[in-house]
């Protein structure tokens, strides 16, 4: 049986929110029972994607929306980090390491969800906005099982 539960949260584009969505997460995981070592790595990516909607996409207009949308589908973990923001033009040259369009970041964000997330997968339209979506199967035995 596929057991499956969502959860959406909006809330405002504040680095203050970057913990609330942290705080979600943890609680939306409990029932998972995930080492803090699993926790601790996909909190890292979440607060990255929000950050740089936060940041990148609404330059911390506290008057902005950014939603978070979480779905446990069985073992696998989907979240969606989406901002009505400028958009990325390039997408591609934003995924590489180091890459920023602001010179104080070290532009590591991406490379942070790439490597503790099985999937990541942005869309988004200059002047339209982002959505961030992440995935990470939360066990392995299923992952050893299929490969055999």
């Amino acid at each position: 049986m596929v057991k499956e539960n969502k959860v959406e949260v909006r809330f405002s584009s504040i680095g203050e929110n970057v913990a609330l969505a942290r705080m979600v997460l943890s609680a939306f995981l409990m029932p998972c029972d995930l080492t803090r070592e699993i926790l601790d790595e996909i909190k890292i990516a979440l607060s990255e994607a929000v950050t740089n909607s936060i940041i990148h996409a609404y330059g911390e207009d506290a008057n902005q929306t950014v939603i978070l949308r979480m779905c446990l589908n069985d073992d696998i973990l989907t979240l969606e980090i989406e901002d009505n923001g400028v958009g990325i033009p390039d997408i591609k040259k934003a995924l590489e390491p180091e890459y920023s369009t602001m010179a104080e970041h070290m532009g590591l964000g991406f490379i942070f969800m790439k490597t503790f997330m099985d999937e990541l997968e942005v869309v988004s339209e200059v002047g339209k906005g982002t959505k961030v979506i992440l995935r990470r199967q939360l066990t392995e035995e299923k992952a050893i099982s299929e490969v055999g």
